[in-house]
């Protein structure tokens, strides 16, 4: 067992971006979980690591011990990702094997870190203990803002993996599969990519200052790096009220675009809120994931504790509900990655049925988009977000993946179009824009 780091607080607040640039962002194997710019509530963690076996994350019992000083969430364990195609292929589904040189599965060990609670405004270090004053010192002295990126350099239209009119095709496919009942949502996805190297520190910058998230992200291990404005909470594991460790999800079901001016923005919500198709399309992917849950739940246990509620973001608006459960003892991050994962938001339903016929379909590998990516705590706490929104970014090249849930009343036109508003942040900034039609 790994000893506990040691903690010691910073005497002020530091923003969080001045301590990456300054004491993290040149390490070769760095994270920074990121609540967004200017936050007010929730926790950034920032650090760096070593990479270890996954299969020791996955054995980590969820357990969820309390935090009697109230400090940070995750106090020391692992960063990392776990990708789409390897996690299908477990869950029973055709599946694609590691196409595309990079790491189905990548966590680092955490050896020292910084957290950062957003809402009190204190800042606390953590270490082994022969490197912690050091440590401290380096995050209260990160009081210089971070150079502004610079302009992202063109790189001309991304290429994608699908046409217009072939994933328009694509979508007729599968309302044909839903009419055949063989399933009654499918989660369709496409991919966007550039042959260019960049450097994902400043693309991160550029990410993160256009378009801020809750459950923002940067993952680098070497060559490759996963860089996030993810606005959906996969899986959170906790201390609950009774002593047992609960479970939380939040599914994101539902989109548009923002308005140009509020009036057209609220009405936008309005109408996203009113939805038929999309309440639909989000109560499904609930009823699954309650059903997920269940597996690894106490009985009677298992509850939505909000359902449909619109949350905004720079570029859209979502329709977001939430699932709880009180996990039953003994389980580990395996057992409740192997109920829950893939995600029912990046499937469809029923879940094994709609990951054999998006195989059949999109015809090549997600990799670590549709995957999650997060902390797991060596007290089996975690909080885990969907890779979407996201860029994931290799020696000489980079992609961007987008998707969306179809049903029987999807329209063609409206589901491209959404894809085009999903990618259009990650990609531009990388420098790219979105092929003609999209």
């Amino acid at each position: 067992m790994t000893e506990p780091l040691a903690a010691a607080d910073v005497a002020h607040w530091v923003d969080p971006a001045f301590v990456f640039a300054a004491v993290f962002q040149s390490e070769p194997h760095c994270f920074w979980l990121d609540a967004g710019p200017d936050a007010r509530e929730g926790w950034s963690w920032i650090g760096a690591g070593t990479p270890d076996d996954p299969a020791r994350v996955k054995m980590t019992a969820c357990i969820a011990a309390s935090r009697p000083d109230g400090g940070s969430p995750f106090r020391g364990g692992w960063v990392g990702w776990t990708g789409y195609d390897d996690a299908a292929a477990r869950a029973g589904a055709p599946a694609y094997g590691e196409a595309d040189g990079v790491p189905p599965d990548l966590w680092l060990r955490v050896d020292r870190f910084v957290a950062f609670d957003h809402a009190r405004r204190l800042v606390r270090v953590y270490a082994p203990a022969d490197e912690l004053h050091a440590l401290v010192t380096a995050a209260a002295a990160a009081t210089a803002p971070p150079a502004h990126p610079s302009p992202a350099e063109a790189l001309g239209a991304a290429h994608a993996r699908h046409r217009p009119d072939e994933y328009a095709a694509l979508i007729e496919s599968c309302r044909g599969a839903i009419r055949e009942g063989d399933a009654y949502q499918l989660c369709l996805t496409t991919r966007f990519e550039v042959e260019a190297s960049v450097d994902p520190v400043e693309v991160y910058a550029r990410l993160r200052a256009a378009t801020p998230a809750h459950h923002g992200g940067f993952v680098r291990s070497g060559g490759i790096a996963l860089l996030s404005a993810s606005p959906e909470q996969f899986l959170h594991v906790d201390h609950g009220s009774d002593g047992g460790a609960v479970v939380r999800t939040r599914p994101i079901k539902g989109t548009r675009p923002r308005g140009t001016d509020p009036t057209a923005d609220a009405a936008l919500a309005a109408e996203l809120r009113a939805s038929e198709k999309e309440r639909a399309e989000n109560v499904m992917i609930v009823d699954l994931m309650r059903n997920d849950l269940s597996r690894v739940c106490a009985d009677g246990t298992v509850g939505v504790d909000a359902l449909l509620e619109v949350e905004s973001y720079p570029a859209v608006h979502q329709l977001v509900s939430t699932v709880s459960g009180r996990l039953a003892a003994g389980t580990t991050v395996d057992d409740l990655l192997a109920a829950t994962f893939p995600a029912g938001s990046m499937t469809g339903a029923p879940k094994l049925s709609a990951m054999t016929i998006l195989h059949g379909l999109e015809r090549a590998p997600r990799g670590v988009f549709s995957g999650c990516f997060g902390w797991v705590g060596d007290d089996g706490a975690l909080d885990l977000a969907m890779v979407i929104r996201s860029i994931v970014v290799r020696p000489d090249s980079a992609y961007v993946g987008a998707g969306g849930g179809i049903t029987w009343r999807s329209d063609a036109a409206a589901e491209v179009a959404e894809v085009g508003i999903k990618a259009r942040g990650p990609l531009a900034a990388l420098g790219a824009a979105l092929p003609p039609g999209w």
